[in-house]
């Protein structure tokens, strides 16, 4: 129960944010990224789940295998359009404001965005052998890592993507909005290709071709936002045409409903992204530009925007950890046997309920880590200070880890 001396804490935590907080501060956008930084753990908390096998061992499971009436949940959990968008109008923000060359700021949001992964991987790789030193299975620890490294693609595409600012800037200069389009263009064409009638003679790696355009279509978007070239028309346009062409994806071209991968499916909308998170990505992102308004006046408030800050100041720690903290309450739970939305299989609707139970436990851990882990994502010029040794010896057990997770070792 919280008590008025908490809550008087909580005031004047949430009033010191709001007065150090500049003025020219953009409260809609940070909302925006708060808001798809939490769909993350909370999507992979809820629609990933863990089999016991015989010998104790956890291993991944998805109740969308079991329930397909939950792939809407992934419409909305599914916000790395969001994520992307914010992203663009950001970088193209501070890209116009840096001083000296593209080089240079680009090598500050590396370091910035790098250090958190080589932090948990490099933790990871220190704690698997002594995990397995107490008991815990191969296979448990095979599954761990697989999980830990699964959201950590993110972080080498939006590097990629970073890179491409100046000519999305350049873009975004001669077409506005509508320097998304080509992208949107060329992931149609590679989903013609591997889905249409020659799909029989068209090789798997063609579907790669995807990953660049169709993650870079919601950024180039925000850099054209960020730049002034896309207002409220513009939203009122991706809303419109985003909702229609997700619609028709799913009921006419018959696109796999969930947003996630489904084990056991034969298809898959996000590795590489298909043309339905396209579509998704235009949707939210209309809804982003036009809800911008309100959002900031929404913000306004202390109370509301304190948590906003703390989210985006932790943005890396909570997408490096947040799978560990769900493996803090699994491993050690695989050794008690069966328990009910942690390890057993998701496979009814009492799962469902009790995995619902177990995410404020998760979310209590994530707190927890983060108290630890945050050092990781501090500034780059204390990461400069590191030593030399220790940074090559991280970089050497996070390549380590990263061979086991891949299932190379």
């Amino acid at each position: 129960m919280t008590t008025p001396r908490t809550l008087t804490l909580l005031k004047r935590a949430a009033d010191g944010i709001e007065r150090q907080t500049p003025a020219h501060r953009d409260r809609a956008i940070d909302g925006l990224r708060a808001l798809a930084l939490l769909a993350v753990p909370t999507g992979h908390w809820l629609l990933g789940g863990f089999t016991l096998d015989s010998d104790g061992g956890l291993h991944n499971a998805s109740p969308l295998s079991s329930f397909g009436g939950l792939a809407p949940a992934s419409w909305v959990l599914q916000m790395l359009g969001i994520f992307f968008l914010v992203g663009g109008y950001a970088s193209a923000l501070s890209f116009r404001r840096h001083q000296g060359s593209a080089g240079a700021w680009l090598k500050g949001r590396i370091v910035r965005l790098g250090r958190p992964v080589l932090g948990v991987t490099a933790v990871w790789a220190l704690a698997a052998p002594v995990l397995y030193a107490a008991g815990v299975p191969e296979a448990t620890l095979r599954t761990g890592a697989t999980l830990v490294i699964q959201p950590l693609w993110f972080v080498g595409v939006y590097v990629v993507i970073t890179a491409l600012t100046p000519y999305c800037v350049r873009a975004a200069g001669r077409l506005g909005g509508w320097a998304a389009a080509p992208l949107l263009v060329s992931v149609a064409v590679v989903d013609f290709l591997r889905y249409g009638p020659l799909a029989g003679s068209v090789p798997g790696w063609v579907s790669l071709l995807n990953i660049l355009p169709g993650w870079l279509f919601a950024y180039q978007l925000g850099v054209s936002w960020g730049e002034g070239r896309i207002g409220r028309r513009g939203g009122w346009l991706l809303l419109a045409g985003g909702t229609l062409l997700f619609a028709a994806l799913l009921a006419v071209f018959h696109y796999p409903a969930s947003m996630v991968g489904v084990p056991g499916a034969a298809r898959t909308n996000s590795h590489p992204p298909s043309l339905l998170v396209l579509a998704l990505a235009a949707g939210q992102s209309g809804a982003a530009i036009l809800l911008r308004d309100r959002l900031a006046r929404l913000l306004a408030r202390p109370a509301l925007w304190a948590p906003v800050v703390v989210i985006n100041l932790c943005a890396m720690t909570i997408l490096c950890w947040h799978q560990t903290a769900m493996l803090a309450a699994a491993v050690p739970g695989s050794f008690l046997g069966e328990l009910a939305g942690l390890t057993t299989a998701p496979d009814s609707l009492g799962w469902i309920a009790a995995r619902l139970a177990w995410m404020p436990v998760f979310a209590v851990l994530l707190v927890g880590i983060a108290r630890y882990a945050k050092r990781f994502e501090s500034p780059a010029r204390e990461a400069r200070t590191a030593p030399a040794v220790r940074r090559t010896v991280a970089g050497l057990l996070a390549a380590g880890f990263a061979v086991f997770a891949l299932g190379l070792a």
